[in-house]
Parts: C-alpha cells; sequence; structure tokens
C-alpha cells in the first residue's frame, strides 16, 4: 500500500519536538506573521530554525501556515518574510490567497506550496487550477464526503496530493471562512484573529419586545446553536485511506502536549497496524479509541465524511471540553540517580499514583516517591505551574515520557 503522512500541528518548540518523538511524519505550524492561529504562541524566526533542525535530523517534514487572506498591506511584508523563511528550509508553505501564493512561488521558486483549506477546495476542477499553477497539495474543504474525495482522486494527477483532517474541533462556517468574530467582536478570524464565538451560548429575542429571552434553551443556561463535536475518524483509517487521502492532518495549534502526543501516538498506530495487517487494525480498535477519549475533547463526530452531518453532531448544552486527563509534565531529563527534571504543568503530590505515558504505546503506572526543587529541597506537593523539579518516580523513564493523571 501507499504511504500515509501524519501531519501533526505544532503550537510551540517543545509541542513540535513532542509531535516528532510521539510519530509525526510531518508538523505544520505558524511564523508571528500570516496564520490563522493568531493567539497560539507561534514561532519566532530563531524558533523555526531550530524546529525545523530537530524535525529534520529525525526525518520529519516542517511545514508553515501563510494561510490569512491577504489585504494591501500584507502583499511587501509577505515577501520580506517568505525571504526570511527561505533561509530556514522549510519543506512546504500553507497558503490560501492567491496573491501570497504568486509571492511565495517567486520568493521560495523551490519550496513545495499546499492549497489551505480557507480557499474552498470543493471539486476536481479547483485541484486541477492549483496543479496548474505549480501546488504540489491541496487541502480538502471540510464540507467533502469521502465519495466526493474519492472522485477528486479519480480526476486529478497521480503526483498531485490530496490532505484531509482526520481529527480535530470543527469550524462552524464554510471552509474556516467566518464572519462571526468580525461582527460581534471586531477581530477578523480571516487573518488569525478569532475569538470563537461559535463557542458562545445563545439565546433568541424578537424585535418588539426587547431583553425578552425566548425559549429556544436546551436548560436555563441557552443553547449553544453553533457548537460542533470535534471530528474523529480513528474508527475508519480504511475508508479514509481507500478514498486517496495522502496526508491526514490533525488540527490544533492551540493544544497541550498531551493532547499532540495522545492524539499523534494513536494515530500513528493505528494507520501502521492498518498499512501492516488489516486485522491487526479491527484487533486494536478498542485501544486507539480508549486512548483518543484521554485527551480533552467535545464528543465526537464524523463530520461530513459520511454525508451531511444532522442534529447529533451537536453539542446544546455546553461548550467546556470532556477533560478525562491532566498533563503533569514532560520528562526533560533523567539524572544519573534515575529522578527525572520537569517542568511542572500542573499540581500533583508525594504518594500520588500517576500515569506515565511512552511514545512506544506503553502506559505506566507509578507512584510519586519524592519530590524536590530546584535547590534540593523536598516538597509534598507541586502545586506552582512552570516550576522546574526533580521527581522520583521508581521507574526507569527517558526524555519526552509524558506525566498525566487519569481524572475519571
Amino acid at each position: 500500500m501507499k504511504t500515509i503522512e501524519l501531519l501533526i500541528p505544532a503550537g510551540s518548540l517543545d509541542i513540535l519536538k513532542t509531535a516528532v518523538i510521539y510519530g509525526a511524519d510531518a508538523v505544520y505550524l505558524g511564523g508571528e506573521a500570516f496564520g490563522l492561529r493568531a493567539k497560539a504562541k507561534n514561532f519566532t524566526g530563531e524558533e523555526i530554525r531550530r524546529g525545523i533542525s530537530f524535525a529534520h535530523a529525525r526525518g520529519v517534514r516542517v511545514y508553515i501556515t501563510a494561510n490569512i487572506l491577504a489585504h494591501n498591506e500584507d502583499l511587501d511584508e509577505a515577501e520580506k518574510y517568505f525571504k526570511e523563511l527561505k533561509e530556514y528550509g522549510p519543506d512546504a508553505l500553507i497558503i490560501s490567497d492567491p496573491g501570497i501564493f504568486s509571492i511565495a512561488r517567486r520568493m521560495m521558486p523551490d519550496t513545495d506550496i499546499h492549497i489551505s483549506t480557507q480557499a474552498n477546495n470543493t471539486n476536481y476542477g479547483t485541484y486541477r487550477f492549483w496543479h496548474a499553477l505549480g501546488a504540489k497539495r491541496v487541502v480538502s474543504a471540510r464540507e467533502l464526503s469521502l465519495k466526493e474525495i474519492r472522485e477528486i482522486r479519480d480526476h486529478i494527477p497521480e503526483e498531485m496530493e490530496i490532505e484531509s483532517f482526520v481529527h480535530g474541533a470543527m469550524c462552524i462556517s464554510y471552509s474556516g471562512r467566518c464572519l462571526l468574530s468580525s461582527f460581534l467582536a471586531g477581530r477578523d478570524a480571516n487573518r488569525g484573529a478569532c475569538t470563537h464565538p461559535c463557542r458562545w451560548s445563545y439565546h433568541l429575542t424578537e424585535e418588539t419586545r426587547p431583553g425578552e429571552y425566548m425559549p429556544v434553551v436546551e436548560n436555563e443556561r441557552g443553547t449553544f446553536i453553533f457548537n460542533s463535536k470535534d471530528l474523529c475518524m480513528i474508527d475508519h483509517i480504511p475508508e479514509m485511506i481507500e478514498a486517496g487521502i495522502d496526508s491526514f492532518k490533525v488540527e490544533g495549534r492551540m493544544k497541550t502536549a498531551l493532547y499532540v502526543a495522545v492524539v499523534t501516538r494513536a494515530y500513528r498506530k493505528a494507520i501502521d497496524d492498518y498499512l501492516q495487517d488489516p486485522v491487526r487494525y479491527q484487533e486494536n480498535l478498542q485501544w486507539y479509541r480508549e486512548e483518543i477519549d484521554k485527551c480533552t475533547n467535545r464528543q465526537f463526530t464524523t463530520g461530513f465524511y459520511f454525508g451531511k452531518p444532522d442534529e447529533s453532531a451537536q453539542i446544546y448544552g455546553s461548550s467546556t471540553y470532556q477533560k478525562n486527563y491532566t498533563y503533569l509534565g514532560t520528562v526533560e531529563e533523567v539524572m544519573q540517580d534515575g529522578r527525572i527534571r520537569i517542568e511542572q504543568k500542573n499540581k500533583f503530590r508525594v504518594g500520588e499514583e500517576i500515569e506515565i505515558m511512552k511514545p512506544d504505546g506503553t502506559n505506566l503506572l507509578v507512584k510519586v516517591q519524592q519530590i524536590t526543587d530546584e535547590e534540593g529541597c523536598p516538597m509534598e506537593s507541586a502545586p506552582h505551574a512552570r516550576q522546574i523539579l526533580y521527581v522520583d518516580l521508581g521507574a526507569k523513564l527517558e526524555p519526552y515520557d509524558i506525566l498525566r493523571r487519569d481524572e475519571r
């Protein structure tokens, strides 16, 4: 069978490293300009250079987003930006705007260009159009079914690649092109400043009765009428492959290292198992599902892949995530005496049982034996986020192992 790329989001340099170690074939990230995640940490030029170096040393590709819908004042800056990016050597740029595409082709002629889902890529004519201009890959619109993607595959050049989302949050607007944020909060989602008003609670009022809330509510708090469940296709890897998709893309450049590690590891194993032996994939489905459910989610849907979503694809009572596990930290260094060095993310204490998540798929239950600060002073608990700690867990660990706590 053909190779399937697992493409993982990286919101920071540490998360990029996590994605690489836990099985990504490629990562995508945003620089400090021209990406659609202005509220993410994003990467400085030096972090991009270091991230690409880390990934390339391990055979992993790096794609950089430049997928805003540009205005006039963006064009000159785009030239400067691509001139800088050229020095770092990314494997591809992700672009939606034709003007930005033209500048990228001129400034970085040897770099592949992928067309963002923001460009509304819903038919094979669009794919052919971008291929004729020199694009290597097009990201399919989220509104396409697997049947439609298969038809696109059958009508485009064999060497042209299709990238489609396999997991993550679903935008309620067509191919992510949303006006709600601009209208309600004055922040343009199409230029990276989305405030996610689709997750807010709404009531209905009638113009002759201002201030009177109408009974369209699911409960007394209102109804979250735009609040889609998250996409999850872990049960449908065979169908994704049969549709002719080349790259399975995970959404989430604002997610934690734990989220990225869990999703990457589960999909890595699912893809590899299926390509090696479809029977093994079926036998391990329950493990994939259980692992995916350990990361934060808004419940799951298959989106548009099997037809237009019905009312069951929405969540009406709350916009909050289900959080089954808490991220405690990632092993940064293993000391000679076996203790680990971590930057603590959430509170834990001596005597507590926690789980160690390893890149190879192993989960290990351990008990916290000892915690000390950087001065070597013993601590009964670790209540301060981002504090550097040395922890004895009574087990042999390795860098990039992740500490998490079961909250169920």
